[in-house]
């Protein structure tokens, strides 16, 4: 069996490599017909490589599986809980279903990771810009196949305390104006493995669970602060149950 320290030297060693094919690979090969989708499969598959050199579990029901694999014309909705997140939920994602994230400016912004981003066609999110920030968000989702979903963060940022912060209105607009469904997904136990301030994961296991399509009305403001309260409760009562039997989840 190897040893945790094994993987970790493993990790030192094979990581930068990995991390510098992923970051530039877009730069050299974004312009070819059917990039995007080989190369998320590629990250898919790079993440849970990650994943088990960190010796960080990811456990999903294969109902939730098949559920991912026939999603179309939504927008995937996500606690976030730690910067495990991201590559636990590209883990799980099937081949069959096409994904991108929305991810903060600065993040895009960086010197590193610029050109890559956009080769991969990741959605910058200017939380400056506002309501241009949203229609240019909208217009993205709305030229996008139905095949491929964009994977919206609800709470903005990391949580800082145990339990959902407050969501952000942004994915239930982007669903109304585009006609698409929401996908709700929950994430629970990535920041007991990986709080705040700590660099390397403490083994164990991140759950996912895959909720059922929300249909998002097209009328009134009303309407709109209705949908995300239903939203909201939905998410709250899945990860209070995934909590549960784990055991409360300590403050970061």
């Amino acid at each position: 069996m190897i040893t945790v320290f094994a993987k970790r030297a493993l990790l030192v060693l094979i990581g930068p490599a990995v991390f510098l094919f992923v970051a530039f690979v877009p730069v050299l090969c974004g312009h070819r017909p059917g990039f995007r989708g080989w190369f998320w499969r590629t990250v898919s598959r790079s993440c849970s490589w990650l994943l088990w050199l960190l010796s960080v579990r990811v456990e999903i029901s294969e109902a939730d599986r098949a559920k991912l694999a026939c999603d179309t014309n939504s927008i995937i909705a996500v606690n976030h809980r730690s910067h495990l997140d991201g590559f636990s939920l590209l883990h799980v994602i099937p081949a069959e279903k096409w994904v991108t994230f929305g991810a903060k400016k600065e993040l895009c912004d960086a010197a590193l990771l610029k050109r890559g981003f956009q080769g991969a066609g990741l959605l910058e999110i200017d939380r400056a810009q506002g309501r241009n920030a949203l229609e240019s968000l909208t217009a993205a989702v709305a030229d996008m196949p139905a095949r491929r979903s964009a994977i919206l963060f609800v709470e903005g940022t990391r949580a800082r305390h145990s339990g959902l912060a407050p969501f952000k209105a942004g994915c239930v607009l982007i669903a109304r104006s585009t006609g698409r469904a929401i996908r709700p997904i929950v994430i629970s136990g990535s920041d007991t493995l990986l709080p705040r301030g700590r660099i390397f994961p403490r083994k164990g296991t991140i759950r996912i669970d895959v909720l059922d399509q929300m249909d998002i009305p097209t009328c009134t403001a009303t309407c709109t602060d209705a949908a995300l309260t239903d939203l909201r409760a939905a998410m709250v009562r899945t990860y209070d149950r995934a909590t549960s039997r784990t055991g409360p989840v300590p403050r970061a």
